[in-house]
């Protein structure tokens, strides 16, 4: 039986989108905030948004470019995995996935430091990516919502 996924809309730049699921990895490990609330990933230069009690400090924003680059600079393998929608109950969050979903979706690894429901485009190791530049960020209290910018180089 041949498997069908849903279309994808978007034609990401693949070392752009592939740092973007290494700096949610790196988010949660570091925040425990999940992954971003919303996202903003071109080529040239993106944005994450992430919910936190209060804004990072410019000494934690430097360690979140650090982890992100020493992954990077681990070279690590970027494979995917297809499972159907029930495997992925309370493996992942599918609150996401739209409401016409395929039942087979696919899982991205990045080594062993990330895996996530996504179908777009990637590096096939980490290598690929270049080095992570957090360009600025700003916290609206609010909102209790941290935007950071950057790009690769």
């Amino acid at each position: 039986m041949e498997q069908q996924f849903n279309a994808h809309n978007k034609e990401e730049y693949p070392p752009m989108h592939t740092v973007e699921h290494i700096i949610n990895q790196t988010m949660i490990r570091l925040f425990n905030c999940g992954r971003s609330v919303e996202a903003h990933i071109e080529r040239k230069k993106s944005k994450l948004d992430y919910t936190l009690p209060q804004a990072p400090t410019d000494e934690q924003v430097k360690q979140i470019e650090e982890q992100v680059n020493a992954i990077i600079d681990q070279d690590l393998p970027v494979t995917m995995e297809y499972i159907t929608q029930a495997e992925a109950v309370g493996r992942f969050d599918l609150k996401r996935l739209p409401g016409d979903a395929s039942e087979t979706v696919r899982i991205v690894h990045i080594g062993n430091y990330d895996e996530c429901l996504c179908i777009g485009q990637h590096v096939s190791h980490t290598g690929e990516i270049g080095h992570l530049n957090i360009i600025s960020h700003q916290y609206d209290a609010e909102r209790q919502r941290w935007r950071m910018r950057f790009k690769l180089v």
